[in-house]
């Protein structure tokens, strides 16, 4: 062990996980790569979790930070007016399609997720709302109350009665051998029973992922969360898209994940690859929602100034270079590339993902459990080929890749050869 890595268990707390055997310590990067303390390079397919959405050491960004830190001023507050914010919700505004929208400014998607809830619990007068099984949603009280996902979430004590729908979970054997087709009418009957038999009253939202980001790059068949709105809207049942990990381009299809399916939702939550690496999260929401409460509300440092120069830079170097296109394009070599080879590949037990969203489910060959050790042991041969990449799923199987949207096709390329030779690797030692 390491002495940083002793130091770390000694001073941080034991639920706060750390990745491989020997955890390292990124000290450098630049482009799509970083640097660990002892000098090995990786190509960088996780992010920061989504969270460096353009990549490291990437001129635009770093000036217009210096350029704010040159006038002296870190942090005013929101009692005073805030150019760069004003100039961001503007841009956020416009491209969430969302009529009269506003929006505000937070820290994280932990916070963006509890400030939508109580838009929502405020405007319907309920605390009763809907979420996805498998869902992740933040740490926070609330945003554990509408997770679905039992290794996150502490306890079931909730300032929101929350009853869960289905929607990625094709794997239960009422479900199974079912077409998009049967299965969405499925998910919407039971929705309607909901409806119709175990709500008190009046709901106040459906909060929904479109594709589950800590749930293991589940999604919804296309069309079911449009389904799900029209028989929300029917009641006024508000609803909110979690695009916290969706948004900016990533799935290549839309901007915004929802949009790819057609709806535009009451509100959008955001957060992560906005500021590419600078804490940024928020909520775009109808105007009549979001000015709705009437107590007095800010975020101390939500929208400050450093922050709103960097995530103003980071979505001016999205739209300026297409990034959505190229996540399409490079996510479709990966994509396409991991399927041709699953066959040859019996540990993997499925490959999915939209864009620059991937992921593929690692089981146990001979029965198709879930094998979470074997994700384990996939990780440990990436990073040791020079490749990093994440884990999620319910039982933590699910590799996760989420490069930055600057990632060339050549990178996407030699990513994929990395990820195809340590599966390779993994099968000769099993024997498979």
């Amino acid at each position: 062990m390491s002495d940083l890595h002793a130091r770390h268990r000694a001073v941080m707390p034991g639920w706060m996980p750390l990745y491989y055997d020997a955890p390292i310590e990124i000290v450098g990067g630049k482009g799509n790569r970083v640097v660990d303390a002892g000098g090995r390079g990786y190509l960088d397919f996780f992010a920061g979790i989504l969270t460096n959405m353009i990549g490291y050491d990437v001129p635009e960004v770093r000036e217009a930070v210096e350029r704010q830190l040159a006038t002296g001023v870190v942090h005013t507050s929101t009692m005073y007016l805030l150019r760069g914010q004003v100039e961001l919700a503007e841009k956020i505004a416009r491209l969430s399609g969302i009529e009269n929208a506003k929006v505000f400014f937070t820290n994280s998607g932990t916070e963006a997720n509890e400030t939508a809830l109580l838009l929502a619990a405020h405007a319907r007068r309920s605390g009763e709302v809907f979420a996805l099984r498998q869902s992740y949603h933040g740490r926070s009280f609330g945003a554990i109350a509408v997770t679905a996902n039992r290794a996150w979430k502490n306890n079931a004590l909730s300032p929101l009665t929350v009853r869960f729908l289905h929607g990625t979970d094709r794997h239960l054997p009422q479900f199974r051998g079912m077409s998009d087709a049967a299965y969405l009418d499925a998910c919407v009957a039971d929705l309607r029973h909901q409806l119709a038999t175990v709500v008190a009253g009046d709901v106040a939202a459906l909060i929904a992922e479109p594709v589950q980001g800590v749930g293991g790059f589940t999604m919804p068949p296309a069309g079911l969360l449009r389904a799900y709105r029209e028989v929300l809207a029917e009641e006024g049942v508000l609803f909110i898209s979690d695009e916290v990990q969706t948004g900016w381009g990533r799935t290549g299809a839309a901007f915004f994940g929802i949009h790819a399916d057609g709806v535009t939702p009451d509100m959008m939550t955001f957060a992560k690859g906005l500021g590419n690496g600078f804490a940024v999260g928020g909520v775009v929401a109808r105007g009549d929602l979001m000015d709705g409460p009437r107590a007095i509300g800010l975020s101390t440092f939500g929208g400050n100034p450093i922050a709103m120069a960097a995530a103003n830079a980071t979505l001016d170097y999205v739209l300026d270079h297409d990034l959505q296109a190229r996540a399409a394009v490079t996510g479709e070599i990966l994509l396409a590339g991991l399927r041709e080879a699953r066959p040859r590949l019996p540990m993997v037990g499925d490959v999915r993902g939209r864009g620059l969203m991937l992921a593929i489910e690692l089981v146990h060959p001979a029965t198709g459990a879930p094998a979470p050790e074997t994700a384990a042991r996939f990780m440990e041969e990436t990073r040791r080929l020079g490749l990093l990449v994440g884990k999620g799923g319910l039982a933590g199987n699910v590799v996760r890749m989420a490069p930055p949207l600057t990632l060339t096709e050549d990178e996407a390329r030699e990513g994929l050869g990395i990820i195809l030779t340590a599966l390779e690797t993994m099968g000769e030692e099993a024997g498979t």
